[in-house]
């Protein structure tokens, strides 16, 4: 019997996380037929806006620190050997500081751009979802500033929460990937499920903030439903993982992504696979 309930269970973590990802097909088909296309401008333009807000940043915290360095290397010899020595030491700090500093702007943009433009796009994707809904269930839902404000905000503790658990989850793996053969393995595709998990359950939970959910009942909800959250989650890390675009990508894959969630846990609920609540 427990053997049963346990092939049960993997078999459908294996049917939900195919549904997962073929529901990326059904969501592309979906924007272009109801005209929502133009949703893949924003997340282009908030890139490119964070691109070069952080470019600012970084550009004057190089000016500052290679300032601060030539300041604490200020020496009044300026001629011969020694003096041609100090000037070379200190145009060699100013361009070692000046890679740094790039290269660390580079590598937290490639890491986290896409939880921040998760995060930015959140009141873009909430609607969008929603608009999906109305769509699908042929109901007009009345625009409500107050709702949208809480599920926006719903929406940027979930991505948060997440991201601060999955970090934790990566130190666990990172510890792990020192036991030789097994800990490599074990830690590669942990880091896949784990991060596939969580950032499909950021877009999962925008139909149950909808549907009145709590956190504690979303969590429970998408626990229960975890193939789908993988395989929704899956295909946007495949997004996030391409070299050096990766966030950009991933961040236009989130407009296909929400879709995907809402349609998919739209034909769950028809077919009874998730847990109930009515409506308040």
């Amino acid at each position: 019997m427990l053997k049963n309930v346990r092939l049960f269970k993997m078999k459908k973590l294996f049917d939900d996380f195919k549904i997962g990802v073929s529901a990326y097909w059904k969501a592309i088909i979906f924007i272009f037929k109801n005209n929502l296309w133009y949703y893949f401008f924003f997340p282009v333009i908030i890139n490119l806006l964070l691109f070069f807000v952080g470019i600012s940043f970084f550009n004057n915290a190089t000016d500052f620190s290679i300032e601060w360095v030539e300041s604490q290397l200020n020496d009044s010899t300026s001629t011969g050997i020694l003096g041609m020595l100090f000037q070379w030491t200190k145009y060699s700090f100013s361009w070692i500081i000046w890679i740094m500093f790039k290269l660390l702007f580079l590598y937290i943009f490639i890491l986290f751009g896409g939880y921040f433009s998760l995060i930015v796009l959140s009141p873009i994707l909430t609607y969008l979802s929603e608009k999906t809904e109305e769509i699908i269930m042929g109901r007009k839902n009345p625009f409500d500033v107050i709702q949208l404000t809480r599920d926006v905000i719903r929406a940027i503790v979930i991505v948060i929460r997440n991201m601060c658990i999955q970090i934790l989850w990566i130190i666990i793996f990172f510890i792990l990937s020192f036991i030789p053969i097994v800990g490599w393995v074990v830690s590669f595709f942990g880091n896949i499920i784990v991060s596939s998990y969580f950032y499909g359950f950021s877009f999962m939970d925008y139909t149950n903030e909808r549907n009145k959910f709590s956190i504690s009942e979303s969590v429970s909800n998408i626990r229960e439903n975890k193939g789908l959250s993988i395989g929704l989650g899956f295909v946007f890390l495949i997004c996030f993982s391409i070299p050096l675009i990766g966030a950009i990508v991933a961040s236009i894959a989130s407009i296909i992504s929400v879709v995907a969630a809402t349609i998919s846990m739209i034909d769950y609920s028809e077919s009874n696979y998730f847990i109930k609540k009515e409506l308040n």
